[in-house]
């Protein structure tokens, strides 16, 4: 049996550009699929962003760069409240979950993890080790640093790299896009755009982050987080969110539509 590991995008289960709007279709979509493999047997966790949830207060409050000695104050309640914002987010993933009859147990990085980056510090063990039939389930958090940084952003795609690199047994990593069916050759909003079916880590792309929404990296930093990951996974992959059916698909047959990330 496999040992799925999926990223929800934060643009996925949200309106990334509308503040805390949670997209709750989505996420029921999600569940199902996840209900379904753990009916096949197969084990799940879950790692998903933080969309509208998060990252318009980090843009707004630099939350990202860490403190800064003129808005120090104003930084210290944003990220308490995206904190707050975080749990609620997660809340809405985990309901999801329990109308569908799957036990989940969060683990949010607030508590955990210390510094950024895909070498940020943290004991993995509690989801390594979370109880039979249980799905774990993290998320992109703001997280304290070492001075005189004091706090930052951990990304989703961050601990989808430390997760996937160092829990063994995981046979399938896969980055559930909110707007694409995968990779493309460009922006999604070229209507020439075309799914790059399979992707190697010195093929270049043509893509674009929004940086008036995405504090994190956008797509550059989802692909070279999965590269990463495809060192130990040989099954890495970007599906369309949206068409969550895939992944079953993928399980089943070896293959589906999205991109698959190899070395």
């Amino acid at each position: 049996m496999a040992h799925i590991l999926m990223k929800y995008g934060g643009g996925l289960i949200t309106t990334k550009s509308q503040m805390k709007t949670v997209d709750r279709d989505a996420i029921s979509k999600l569940s199902r699929i996840v209900s379904e493999l753990s009916g096949l047997g197969h084990k799940v966790t879950i790692v998903h962003g933080a969309g509208s949830f998060g990252h318009l207060k980090a843009k707004q409050w630099n939350i990202a760069n860490g403190a800064q000695e003129d808005i120090i104050e104003q930084q210290k309640e944003a990220v308490n409240s995206i904190r707050e914002d975080m749990l609620q987010l997660n809340t809405e993933v985990c309901n999801s979950l329990s109308n569908h009859d799957i036990e989940s147990k969060s683990f949010p990085p607030s508590d955990w993890a210390r510094d950024t980056g895909a070498d940020f510090s943290g004991d993995l063990s509690p989801i390594e080790n979370c109880s039979e039939g249980v799905v774990p389930i993290t998320f992109g958090d703001v997280v304290d640093c070492s001075p005189p940084k004091l706090f930052g952003i951990l990304s989703g795609d961050d601990l989808m790299v430390r997760i996937g690199k160092e829990i063994p047994g995981i046979t399938h990593c896969i980055f559930l896009l909110g707007d694409t069916e995968g990779l493309l050759s460009a922006p999604p909003s070229d209507p020439n755009a075309a799914l790059i079916p399979v992707w190697k880590k010195d093929q270049e792309v043509s893509g674009e982050h929004d940086t008036s929404q995405d504090v994190t990296g956008g797509i550059f930093l989802k692909l070279e987080s999965a590269s990463m990951i495809s060192t130990i996974i040989p099954n890495v992959w970007f599906i369309d969110g949206r068409k969550p059916e895939r992944v079953i698909e993928l399980l089943k047959t070896g293959t589906t539509r999205g991109t698959q990330i190899v070395q």
